[in-house]
């Protein structure tokens, strides 16, 4: 584990302002005692909002599931994240990412790039349901990351995303070994205490679907294909 990681995991949380576009509790914090500074997203448990089509276990599950999955499969595509206690109750710390604000993330969000087709792949594995440009973090080095990954993993079909560029493509050699890598995790101990049974057995079946097609998906036609607003 980095050092970062572990003062993540353990140094105080400083809450020093809230994201008010965010329809939960995201707070941004300091770790303490930490110089040079290291910034964090908070997002505790008691700020989330109830979903109805979301009914079992909490947001803050999700994203750290999503982090596992990215962490371990080799995409490197989710900031690093925990789940800890914070000064509002327990929830989900994840790592700020600096990005380059020179970068215009809607324009980007619609290109060619490799690092968009491993999320377009990412968000279909894990059934994203609310993809938007907003979530997509370019830091100077030209880096990808995503962020927001609350709303995902639905035992249903209901990926929503603005990375449709890909449908109907072939997987390369690599999105192929990205799939496998997946397939290869033990998700069932991995994920058994953020996830129900269905929800873990959907993202096998969507592994198989991929790996049968071997192409990105198509966008559906039984519900919105697109999150709104796609900012």
């Amino acid at each position: 584990m980095t050092e970062v990681a572990v003062q993540i995991q353990e140094c105080e949380l400083i809450v020093v302002g809230r994201l008010v576009d965010a329809s939960n509790a995201t707070l941004q914090a300091n770790l303490k005692g930490i110089d040079p500074e290291v910034k964090v997203i908070y997002k505790p448990v008691a700020g989330e909002r109830p979903l109805w089509d979301f009914e079992d276990g909490n947001l803050a599950h999700r994203e750290y599931a999503a982090f596992l999955i990215s962490d371990r499969a080799g995409f490197d595509l989710v900031p690093h994240t925990v789940l800890r206690e914070g000064p509002f109750g327990f929830g989900m710390v994840q790592q700020w990412i600096e990005i380059d604000e020179s970068v215009d993330v809607v324009e980007y969000g619609q290109s060619d790039d490799t690092q968009l087709r491993n999320l377009a792949l990412f968000d279909a594995i894990i059934n994203n349901t609310d993809r938007k440009f907003g979530h997509l973090l370019i830091d100077e080095n030209g880096k990808l990351r995503g962020c927001d990954h609350g709303v995902c993993f639905h035992q249903e079909d209901k990926l929503r995303t603005v990375l449709w560029q890909f449908s109907d493509l072939s997987f390369s050699q690599q999105e192929i070994k990205l799939i496998d890598q997946v397939e290869a995790l033990n998700l069932e101990d991995m994920l058994g205490n953020l996830l129900t049974k269905q929800e873990i057995a959907a993202i096998r079946m969507r592994i198989k679907n991929l790996k049968d097609s071997n192409k990105f998906p198509l966008p559906s036609d039984q519900w919105p294909a697109v999150p709104w607003p796609p900012v």
